[in-house]
């Protein structure tokens, strides 16, 4: 007798992301029930087994665990594009606009980003702002998966926009004092909120950002609540110089001798760091999200991820912020990252298309602690799944024979575009009307 299940996805091109590769089932099926996924397999296998509530036909589609944005800035959306083709882009080109962000502008910028990365197969997003109220509802209310990481500094307000180049710039320990306060206020609010959907990191911004004292403190605070550390590192010559002048040790030795890096931190960019440091902070255990667009237009740098997870180290893949990236969308950043690093060692067989889908699902999820919920279809997992519709100009024709291309045409060229890409997300799509 055949099991009752509530939704099954038949003959989709399946790609499930398991321990090594991507996968793939050519005529695959998924059975879920709840926001579980009971099953996966071939249609013909499934089929047989389950009595589903739902059929869904996924015929000429792409079947994927849904995308994971390790590290965005969504209140910046309202800014998007003000902070490109210039040198100091956060002084002079981000700083200007920080002292008018007001809270509903915030809050604007968040739901923007929220629909521009759902709308483009992101399921997952890991946000980075300042806790105001009405930032976590966001991703409550569309019913996203979310990781928020409230911002911790001890940076005046304001001062930002005052900062001269190559100045060392003055830390009030007042202001972090109250900024700990309120991230450690809101991760107790929203951990595990929404079902779970909701997780919280810690955020000291950036080595240069605290005093080292609550750098410390910050780190004791993280360890005691079980959370992990999400902070900017080695993210260019301003926090170099930074931490040269105030510690006479650049960002990644300074992190060792205070003991930052272990596998509680998520390490944003690295984009100043060498490959030697790359490969020792990937030994340590930490993690790393890799923001190619991004850093590739504010900073005109490649990152060291390729020598990361050459070193085994689990590299993520972020968008960062639109007021420098003009964009948050996976599909972009996945070609992008195969396409910098291709160039920087002059190697077309670097970062292949198989290697950056893995890093913006299965090893994104496993960076940034949700490995064994999320990331990959297999049985027990969150329903976190998306369609792409590969009958699109621009994914035909599908080969399967010599060689498959359905993952190449994926990276290098999907666009993302709600016209060819569906998304249906277990937990959540009837919230959000896409269903």
């Amino acid at each position: 007798m055949a099991e009752a299940v509530d939704t099954l996805i038949l003959h989709a091109h399946l790609f499930t992301m398991p321990r090594d590769g991507v996968g793939y089932i050519p005529d695959g099926a998924v059975a879920v029930r709840g926001d579980r996924i009971v099953d996966e397999g071939s249609t013909n296998t499934l089929l047989l087994r389950y009595d589903a509530a739902t059929i869904i036909d996924a015929s000429e589609h792409a079947l994927l665990p849904g995308l994971i944005d390790a590290h965005m800035h969504t209140p910046w959306a309202v800014v998007r594009g003000v902070a490109q083709d210039i040198s100091h882009w956060m002084q002079r080109g981000l700083a200007p606009y920080a002292r008018h962000l007001a809270r509903e502008a915030a809050l604007a910028g968040s739901r923007l980003n929220v629909l521009e990365a759902l709308s483009t197969g992101t399921t997952t997003m890991g946000d980075y702002a300042h806790p105001i109220e009405g930032w976590a509802e966001i991703f409550a209310e569309f019913g996203v998966r979310a990781v928020l990481t409230p911002t911790i500094n001890a940076l005046p307000p304001g001062k930002m926009a005052g900062w001269g180049i190559g100045e060392l710039y003055q830390l009030d320990e007042a202001v972090a004092d109250r900024a700990i306060r309120d991230a450690l206020d809101f991760a107790r609010d929203w951990h595990g909120a929404e079902a779970g959907r909701i997780s919280i990191m810690l955020g000291p911004q950036a080595a240069d950002m605290l005093s080292r004292d609550q750098l410390l403190h910050v780190k004791r605070l993280a360890a005691a609540e079980g959370l992990m550390i999400h902070m900017h590192v080695a993210q260019g010559e301003r926090e170099i110089d930074q931490m040269v002048k105030r510690y006479g040790k650049r960002t990644p030795a300074f992190l060792e001798q205070i003991g930052y890096l272990d596998d509680q931190l998520l390490a944003v960019h690295l984009t100043e760091a060498t490959e030697e440091e790359a490969a020792e902070i990937a030994f340590s255990g930490a993690r790393m999200v890799l923001c190619s667009g991004s850093i590739g237009l504010i900073d005109g740098i490649v990152p060291p991820a390729y020598a990361f997870r050459s070193n085994g180290g689990l590299v993520a893949l972020g968008s960062d912020q639109a007021a420098g990236n003009n964009a948050n969308n996976m599909f972009g950043e996945m070609k992008l990252t195969a396409l910098f690093n291709k160039i920087r060692y002059r190697d077309p067989t670097i970062m292949p298309a198989w290697t950056v889908l893995r890093m913006a699902t299965i090893e994104g999820a496993r960076a940034i602690g949700l490995g064994d919920q999320i990331g990959s279809i297999e049985v027990g997992k969150q329903a976190d799944l998306i369609l792409v519709d590969l009958r699109a100009p621009n994914l035909t024709p599908i080969l399967n024979s010599p060689i498959r291309n359905i993952v190449p045409n994926l990276v290098y060229a999907a666009t993302g575009k709600k016209s060819t890409l569906s998304w249906w997300l277990g937990v959540c799509c009837c919230r959000t009307g896409v269903c």
